[in-house]
């Protein structure tokens, strides 16, 4: 068994949020962040890894991902809140 991340990503505090899941963190914020796929991050400008979750099993991880993009607006952005107060971006805490 790997490791999944669930992940958001925001274009400012408060701002357009996106929710995906991967295998590799690091790489798939790369490629947001570097517009290497047409997207929805692309189109919007959204590049800020703002919260992440780590799971040992692809399924919990869909399903967790499939879940938050069901939930209100103002859950998800509480649960940011708690987790990373200054909406910071978490992607440059990761690689150094």
């Amino acid at each position: 068994m790997g490791q999944y991340f669930v992940y958001i990503l925001a274009s400012k505090k408060n701002g357009t949020l996106y929710i995906g899941v991967t295998n590799n963190l690091l790489k798939r914020v790369y490629e947001h962040k570097n517009n290497l796929v047409e997207s929805f991050t692309q189109k919007y400008d959204v590049h800020n890894l703002v919260y992440y979750e780590i799971f040992r099993n692809i399924q919990d991880a869909i399903t967790r991902e499939k879940n938050m993009k069901k939930w209100k607006r103002k859950w998800k952005m509480e649960m940011i809140e708690q987790f990373n107060p200054n909406w910071e971006d978490l992607y440059y805490t990761l690689i150094t």
